[in-house]
């Protein structure tokens, strides 16, 4: 079975969705549509912003689904058997499964964007990769630090990304490299993503999905909550709003979805992250990237 999975913040880079945008007349109506959607030229910060402007969370979320979206769209005979994304990449894969429309899926987007920055604004948070080590000792470890530190990103085996106030997420990473973590990284993100930090975002994203349609996925799609297959329209918007300031389990819908049947992994949008990350879970799975 076809696995199609979709990129989250961080994947983006100056000039993304730009070859696309010049060489297929549908996209170039995608990002058109996506320019009035949002009320500004997200076309051209994507292809000539600077990597600060592309760094704005109002900018990086639209523009990574944008560029997943349009090419998903535009691929003929486009029929994915599994889909999953990762964090903000679950809405492209939703769209992929034609669970949402694309304007409805960015008006979502955006809507995401904004109050997970106004949470950002309200508390300021961080995040922290931590690399080779356990998950159990990392989750441990967490729970003992006072303040909010969480397990927020299961990437793959051995790194796993820590979230919460910038104090405890510090302090959390000089105890795990006294306990053997190969690095302790803090992120240079704007906050503290998929952790407690991200509840005042909640009721604003739970109001534009609980008045937005969603219909039966045309095939599984695995959801970061519970690295699961879910059909159900309902279950699907619950689990998107649980996601904010829940982890993402990456490994484990990988691992799943292995167990269901995947033979071959692509990667639609920009970078190939999840590529490196499906191959930490199984080296002998083909995978592949489209930008």
């Amino acid at each position: 079975m076809k696995a199609f999975v979709f990129p989250g913040q961080g994947a983006q880079f100056t000039g993304m969705g730009k070859d696309l945008y010049q060489n297929n007349a549908k996209a170039k109506e995608l990002f058109s549509k996506a320019n009035d959607i949002l009320g500004f030229d997200i076309s051209k910060i994507m292809f000539e912003g600077t990597s600060e402007d592309l760094k704005e969370t109002k900018v990086t979320q639209p523009a990574i689904f944008l560029h997943s979206v349009a090419i998903a769209l535009t691929i003929d005979d486009f029929e994915p058997e599994m889909v999953a994304g990762h964090s903000l990449g679950e809405l492209s894969a939703l769209v992929a499964a034609q669970v949402i429309s694309f304007e409805d899926g960015l008006k979502i987007v955006s809507k995401r964007a904004q109050a997970m920055q106004k949470a950002c604004e309200l508390k300021s948070g961080t995040m922290a990769a931590i690399l080779a080590l356990e998950d159990e000792v990392v989750e441990r470890t967490c729970k003992e630090v006072q303040g909010i530190v969480v397990a927020a990103n299961y990437n793959c085996p051995g790194q796993l990304v820590i979230s919460g106030e910038i104090d405890s997420v510090n302090i959390a990473c000089e105890k795990l490299k006294e306990l053997g973590a190969k690095r302790a990284l803090v992120l240079p993100v704007g906050g503290a993503f998929h952790s407690p930090l991200m509840d005042p975002a909640k009721d604003e994203l739970a109001n534009v999905i609980n008045t937005t349609e969603f219909k039966e996925p045309i095939c599984p799609v695995y959801q970061n909550v519970n690295a699961q297959p879910v059909k159900n329209p309902e279950i699907i918007k619950q689990n998107l709003i649980s996601q904010l300031t829940s982890p993402v389990k990456w490994t484990q819908t990988v691992k799943n979805m292995l167990s269901d049947g995947a033979s071959s992994f692509t990667e639609m949008g920009p970078g190939k992250t999840l590529q490196g990350l499906v191959k930490k879970v199984d080296r002998q799975i083909e995978t592949t990237s489209v930008q």
